[in-house]
């Protein structure tokens, strides 16, 4: 399983890569709390371009996580909501984000340590 070659493994790699991208963390949590339009998504996540929202939820569209429903109106109305893969990627999701809270700091002080580290060994 551990081969780069290996199908599995290719595949397992191209999902991780997908869902554990920050747009995709970000949609997925924000769709937890229910369907939302495409403007309210941009709303709640100002940070995101317009382009990469829309490659966002199409590529989770594609993989099964979110359904887009059109309702036929002047203009369309578009909504997005979590599928119930969806949902079941929510908790793992959370637990990551919980983890990243509650150890950031940590972080911070590791990376802190291993800058000063490495401005010393220029510096000798």
């Amino acid at each position: 399983m551990k081969d780069p070659s290996n199908p599995v493994c290719r595949t397992i790699s191209t999902l991780l890569s997908r869902i554990g991208d920050k747009w995709t963390v970000l949609v997925v949590q924000t769709l937890g709390d229910g369907s939302r339009r495409f403007n309210e998504l941009r709303r709640e996540i100002p940070s995101v371009s317009q382009r990469m929202l829309t490659l966002t939820l199409r590529n989770l569209e594609r993989d099964g996580l979110v359904s887009r429903t059109v309702t036929p109106s002047i203009p369309p109305r578009v909504d997005y909501e979590l599928t119930a893969l969806g949902k079941s990627l929510q908790k793992p999701i959370c637990g990551l984000a919980t983890w990243a809270t509650e150890n950031v700091e940590a972080i911070h002080q590791a990376q802190a340590r291993f800058d000063a580290a490495a401005d010393e060994a220029v510096a000798a």
